[in-house]
């Protein structure tokens, strides 16, 4: 049965990466169409709206997104594009992998292979209660945790680790200073972990895991945590395996799931052939799981580190001095 896919080539570098993308899944067999959407900056010019009624409405009827980087005008339109299709859609589990590739710019070249699950849709990073005194001199911020969100993130976190032969559950926070948000976080997670004996579950306050992110990466399987901790983390682990060029991300709720390039739109290079389309390959790795097609996705991803390891096609920000579309078909090659 065909599975439709809402398709949104994105801001800057996105069509290039998108249309890299696109070209190898067609060389799969995989027996997917593409419904194309607007949004950011493409969706204000020919609709007068970042996030056109008609985008959501596919997003709604497919339930499955492939997206491309999206810029969000600043002084105009909402906070963010990407926290605003996440809050519309309930997106609540951000499954952001980083693993070691061959032949990357990274002090980590091996034994890096972290999935950080970011509570997606709660905490600091979403904005609320946001104000501004009179004069100026004093900014507040609303941080909201609840049992609900921290339960159904804790449970996703280890579902994926059974699902997927991981080991350990690593749980994040910073309840010794934050005993009330991050508290109940924690605290909810615990309580999880119990339904989970076959997996290792451990603690580790944020400022920690970030030093022993950078010394000792290894350690880590899967690590889950909330919203703004994980974005930062996320990133932080990226850093570890070559960058965002190499960076993943799924978005995920019960109805819907969009999957991404995590990186930015690349304005400077758009136009120019020189993207590195492996990020929102592997997002389509990602989407490949999520819709049973797991042989399919190790395909893909066997087939972007063969490409790697031969260095072929590579584009400058891997070193060599290929395109985004000839590296794309070095990878369609070895499909």
């Amino acid at each position: 049965m065909t599975q439709t896919i809402t398709v949104i080539r994105g801001d800057g570098i996105g069509p290039e990466i998108m249309d890299a993308t696109l070209h190898v899944l067609d060389l799969m067999s995989l027996d997917l169409s593409y419904e194309y959407a607007d949004a950011g900056l493409v969706a204000l010019e020919k609709h007068g709206e970042l996030l056109p009624a008609a985008t959501m409405e596919s997003i709604r009827r497919n339930r499955i997104a492939l997206k491309s980087p999206l810029t969000t005008p600043v002084g105009e339109g909402f906070s963010s594009i990407n926290v605003e299709l996440r809050k519309r859609f309930d997106l609540y589990a951000n499954v952001r992998p980083a693993k070691s590739f061959p032949n990357t710019k990274s002090r980590f070249p091996e034994n890096v292979d972290i999935v950080t699950v970011r509570e997606n849709t709660e905490g600091a990073y979403i904005g609320e209660g946001q104000s501004l005194s009179e004069d100026g001199e004093t900014a507040v911020l609303q941080q909201k945790v609840t049992r609900r969100g921290s339960e159904r993130i804790a449970r996703y976190a280890f579902e994926l680790a059974r699902r997927t032969g991981r080991q350990k559950v690593t749980v994040v926070h910073k309840a010794n200073i934050l005993k009330s948000t991050s508290g109940l976080f924690l605290r909810t997670a615990r309580m999880v972990a119990q339904e989970y004996p076959d997996i290792e579950c451990n603690e580790m306050i944020v400022d920690n895991c970030c030093m022993q992110l950078v010394m000792k990466p290894e350690q880590f399987d899967v690590l889950v945590t909330t919203n703004l901790f994980g974005d930062i983390i996320s990133d932080l682990c990226a850093g570890l395996v070559g960058g965002l060029g190499l960076a993943p991300g799924a978005n995920i709720g019960t109805d819907a799931a969009i999957f991404e390039a995590v990186h930015g739109t690349a304005p400077d290079i758009a136009g120019q052939g020189k993207a590195n389309p492996c990020a929102l390959l592997l997002g389509a790795a990602q989407m490949l799981d999520h819709l049973g097609k797991v042989d399919e996705a190790g395909r893909l991803r066997a087939a972007i580190v063969q490409t790697l390891e031969s260095r072929d096609s590579l584009t400058p920000d891997l070193g060599g001095d290929g395109n985004t579309m000839s590296f794309a078909r070095a990878i369609g090659r070895r499909i």
